[in-house]
C-alpha cells in the first residue's frame, strides 16, 4: 500500500541522483528514475525505509523514440507539439 499519491510535476528533478524525488518522513528521499517512468513504473521508493509513494503522471509524456540520442528529464507536463514532416 502506498504512503501517499504525488503528482510528478510536484516532485523535484535531482540531477545528482538522475531521478525525480520527494521528501520521505524518515528524512531521505523517495526516488523514481526516467527509465522507470518510461517503463510505466508508478511507485517511487525510499532507499532508507519501507515506505513507497504512487507517482501520478501521464505515461505518454515519457514515450521515447528510438532516434533519441540523449535522455532529457521532463520538467513540465504541458503538451509540446512536434512539427509534421511531409515527404
Amino acid at each position: 500500500m502506498s504512503y501517499e499519491e504525488v503528482a510528478l510535476e510536484d516532485m523535484v528533478w535531482t540531477e545528482e541522483l538522475k531521478a525525480y524525488t520527494w521528501e520521505c518522513p524518515c528524512g531521505d528521499l523517495f526516488q523514481i528514475t526516467l527509465e522507470e517512468l518510461k517503463a510505466g513504473e508508478e511507485i517511487a521508493r525510499c532507499p532508507s525505509c519501507s515506505l513507497v509513494i504512487t507517482v501520478l503522471y501521464d505515461q505518454e509524456d515519457f514515450a521515447s523514440s528510438e532516434d533519441e540520442e540523449e535522455e532529457t528529464p521532463v520538467t513540465h507536463m504541458s503538451p509540446v507539439l512536434a512539427p509534421t514532416v511531409v515527404a
